[in-house]
């Protein structure tokens, strides 16, 4: 078969995964690549400047053409080429970068992480195999990644912004492994019986795979890949020694909080609350109070200043508010008018909320981490940015700590998770009846893409952010409700 760098790079993780791409591709689970496929874009867009002018070898179906138009680039003195394609016995390889100095050249293979991978070498090292039985003198091969230490000041400096490793060395131990692997792997997609390969490490590893919902099919549900937060790891280990389904797992010793989920589902017990702790946490609240979240975004390169790559640049904020304990249930509410909203956002939320009140966030390290953020970025605002910092409470406390839970909950304190177990027949509630925006990933794709769009699909758009993390706040509220309700009542 026609084997590229990515077919290759996927089947050393697991060979029934390229199997499966190639002859039952329709079963690959549901996953959203396309933020993925986009910031990669991205970065490689930006990295072809790093050694100045160059050649960018056009995408073409008939990769032929892409191999005669490198060979015609690559007879140009001491130049440089992006793209640049070779095929060496059905295998295909597109070099990101290839740096032609005389009669050598370097490669430099570019990766929107912001951090070296095992897996990076496996891709490097197919290329290397197909350049080399080319007769093409490669002397460095480099891995260019991001560096997360990086912050923009000023104009984009693409030498700080990119790490550059050199891994010639380890890339030239894999020579033989490479050989071996590609005369595997066409063995394997020769034969139309679909691999018996079990699952393991290697589908969580160094990503999930798309294709374990598939291959774990045949379990019952729920089983030991239900658990919620118990390491991936200690799951294979059970599933290695059968103790698969929950019923299996009961007599399990295990950390209590996973024990829970097991129990709940098998004996479908009713909700446990822990009405002591609950009333300790609800007694750390104090009026007026303000319920916040926020709504990020993030760009792999730095588009502003005082921001490293990947950082979470809040671009939206939803505030319900009551002034005393039966007071009115008030709304405030933020929506980014421009690329970067960041002043903007943070001048209002100080506006909106008084110093010295008591903040309520879901998960506070996310709302605290975008505060102090801003803090650094604004010292002209960070008095008032930090007072709003300091006194943020989590109101995911009483579910972390199983103070309070049911089934429902399937082990998780999400608030995607909380929500719909405390009002399953509450369809306002129901994140599934928003419009276009249901979760914090798809706000975060459209407001990437907001300004590029039509007055007319900008003012809709808009109205569904608003909407989504309106119902963020409002889910706090409630969930806040519930709380109060469940010890009043215990207390008569």
């Amino acid at each position: 078969m026609n084997l590229s760098k990515t077919k290759y790079t996927n089947a050393c993780v697991c060979k029934k995964m390229l199997w499966l791409d190639t002859y039952k591709s329709e079963v690959k689970g549901a996953i959203d690549l396309n933020s993925v496929m986009d910031n990669g874009n991205l970065v490689h867009d930006v990295a072809r400047d790093i050694l100045g002018d160059h050649i960018t070898i056009e995408f073409n179906n008939d990769l032929k053409v892409m191999v005669d138009d490198t060979k015609k680039a690559m007879k140009q003195e001491n130049v440089v080429i992006c793209e640049a394609s070779f095929i060496y016995k059905n295998n295909f390889c597109s070099v990101d970068i290839l740096e032609k100095n005389k009669d050598s050249y370097n490669i430099y293979e570019v990766k929107g992480s912001t951090k070296e991978k095992d897996i990076f070498l496996t891709d490097i090292s197919f290329q290397y195999y197909v350049l080399k039985n080319l007769g093409i003198n490669v002397q460095k091969y480099y891995l260019v990644h991001l560096n997360s230490s990086y912050y923009r000041h000023g104009e984009l400096e693409l030498d700080k912004l990119f790490t550059k490793i050199d891994v010639t060395d380890e890339i030239k131990k894999l020579e033989n492994v490479v050989a071996n692997n590609i005369e595997s792997i066409n063995k394997a997609m020769e034969s139309k019986e679909e691999p018996d390969i079990d699952i393991g490490i290697k589908c969580f590893n160094p990503y999930n795979c798309p294709y374990f919902t598939y291959c774990t099919s045949s379990l019952e549900k729920p089983n030991v890949f239900s658990i919620n937060r118990l390491q991936t790891k200690k799951k294979l280990e059970y599933y290695k020694n059968k103790l698969i389904t929950f019923k299996d797992l009961k007599d399990v010793e295990m950390n209590p909080k996973f024990k829970m989920q097991i129990e709940y589902e098998l004996d479908n017990k009713e909700d446990y609350i822990n009405y002591d702790n609950i009333k300790s946490f609800l007694d750390t609240l104090t009026y007026p109070l303000y319920y916040l979240d926020f709504e990020t975004f993030q760009l792999p390169v730095p588009a502003f200043d005082n921001i490293n790559p990947y950082m979470k640049i809040p671009f939206q904020y939803s505030l319900h508010y009551k002034e005393g304990e039966n007071g009115e249930l008030l709304h405030k509410e933020f929506l980014g008018t421009t690329p970067d909203p960041r002043r903007e956002l943070a001048l209002q939320l100080i506006s909106d909320i008084p110093r010295d009140v008591c903040v309520l966030a879901y998960n506070m390290g996310f709302e605290k981490s975008v505060i102090k953020n801003l803090a650094f970025i604004f010292p002209d605002l960070r008095e008032h940015l930090m007072n709003i910092h300091d006194n943020i409470k989590d109101l995911m406390v009483p579910f972390a700590n199983k103070d309070y839970y049911n089934k429902a909950m399937q082990g998780s304190y999400s608030i995607k998770y909380v929500l719909p177990a405390l009002f399953p027949n509450d369809e306002s509630l129901d994140y599934h009846n928003l419009e276009l925006v249901h979760n914090g990933s798809e706000a975060m794709s459209f407001y990437n893409t907001l300004f590029d769009k039509t007055k007319e699909e900008q003012e809709y758009i808009r109205d569904r952010l608003l909407k989504y993390c309106y119902l963020d706040t409002y889910a706090m509220v409630k969930v806040h409700d519930k709380l109060i309700e469940v010890v009043e009542k215990k207390n008569g």
